[in-house]
């Protein structure tokens, strides 16, 4: 009889719980040579694990932009679908970051902490007082670099304008660039093996950031860990419960009863695997067989959503932002929050959608207004319950999508296939 093995999702809780578990431990023994030289190992391999999320930040993003908007060449025939759905993807996502960050300011959880632990990292931290204006020229002159340079030096933003407009261009080059699609397409798949490796590597690396974390830091600090995580289910809930709804009602006036109803099955599947990747075949069945959706329209809509609408992830990701600021003591000025704003959106749409790594892309988020990476590991005890609702979010705005695509774009049926 073959043996069961633990899923990914229960090895990252088990070393999240050693790690909790060895941090007290070592909280009681301070200043011994033995509790010196455990927390230098934690360090090495936190440092470690931080540093392969550093490394496969910039590919995965690029490439998960470029091989998605290169995709759309293959459904040419669908202009007005696709057009509407990335309208929709755009402003809901714009919608979940508002919400997300109207909550944090409103909360401020982590406010008047001191996280002395990444008091290196935050030394050479300089807020600029900019204007709306000057902040707008600076902005949009920084996102037209060379690419080469923006890899090279990890400047997220132009790199995923180059990455937008390349994919672009490939969906105009038509049948020239057939080839290079199909590149594109290997790479990514190269990349996510990549992702998945450095993700098995997640509960070492956690076991050791979270370790270090409860040894040498106040433990007010998993007080305000709470405070956050309540705030960002009550804005997930919120986009989830009555942004998504109402756009739906507006749009389509299907009820929020009769499309909870017709997409349930999906949400509890992408509840209990936190992967909207995974969660597709059945997604796309509930829209088909239960809401009406053409297949054509589902399969489209919804693999492109796994992709670039991530609603639940852009909420978290931002709210993630402001309170890694306010634990390190840092007052985030409007410029930087508008950066946040953006960086939250555009890491929503390089997100992968497998379990837990979102945290990848956060990394990207914290680094474009110069928050350290390694705060990370303050969040890794809320992750997975958080990660389950938000991937949740993530594919009921998948559905809503699809509905309201299916509505303003569909046409009508003939022999399965949608007419323009």
């Amino acid at each position: 009889m073959k043996k069961k093995r633990f899923s990914l999702n229960a090895w990252i809780l088990g070393g999240a719980a050693a790690g909790l578990f060895l941090g007290m431990f070592l909280r009681l023994s301070p200043g011994t040579p033995g509790t010196s030289l455990v927390l230098g190992a934690c360090a090495v391999a936190g440092g470690v694990f931080i540093g392969l999320l550093k490394m496969i930040l910039m590919p995965l993003v690029v490439l998960s932009i470029s091989s998605g908007i290169a995709n759309l060449a293959d459904h040419a025939r669908m202009t007005r679908v696709w057009i509407l759905t990335l309208l929709f993807f755009a402003t809901t996502t714009m919608f979940s970051v508002a919400v997300s960050m109207s909550a944090m300011n409103a909360f401020r959880p982590g406010a008047g902490m001191d996280v002395g632990i990444f008091k290196s990292e935050m030394a050479s931290f300089h807020a600029e007082g900019l204007s709306v204006g000057q902040f707008f020229v600076k902005f949009l002159s920084g996102l037209f670099i060379n690419p080469f340079q923006a890899l090279a030096e990890t400047q997220v933003l132009p790199a995923v304008v180059f990455a937008i407009l390349f994919g672009a261009a490939l969906v105009a080059a038509g049948e020239k660039s057939r080839q290079l699609r199909v590149l594109l397409s290997e790479a990514m798949a190269v990349v996510m093996t990549m992702v998945e490796w450095i993700m098995w590597l997640a509960p070492v690396g956690i076991l050791a950031l979270l370790a270090q974390l409860v040894a040498t830091q106040d433990l007010r600090l998993f007080g305000s860990l709470g405070t956050f995580a309540a705030v960002v289910i009550g804005a997930t809930l919120f986009h989830g419960l009555v942004t998504l709804p109402g756009v739906l009602w507006v749009l389509t006036r299907i009820g929020p009863f009769r499309f909870f109803q017709g997409v349930r099955e999906a949400l509890i599947t992408a509840f209990a695997t936190s992967s909207s990747s995974a969660t597709m075949p059945v997604t796309m069945r509930c829209l088909n067989e239960n809401l009406k959706v053409d297949k054509n329209i589902g399969g489209f809509v919804v693999p492109l959503g796994a992709t670039v609408n991530m609603d639940g992830t852009a909420i978290y990701e931002s709210a993630a932002a402001l309170f890694v600021a306010n634990l390190v003591g840092i007052e985030l000025n409007f410029t930087q929050q508008l950066i946040v704003f953006f960086t939250a959106m555009l890491a929503a749409v390089g997100a992968p959608g497998i379990p837990s790594a979102g945290m990848v892309t956060m990394v990207m988020v914290l680094q474009a207004v110069g928050l350290p990476a390694e705060a990370v590991a303050i969040l890794i005890p809320i992750d997975r319950p958080l990660d389950a609702i938000r991937t949740a979010v993530n594919v009921e705005g998948d559905c809503v999508g699809s509905c309201i695509v299916q509505r303003w774009a569909g046409g009508p049926r003939q022999n399965g296939k949608i007419e323009p």
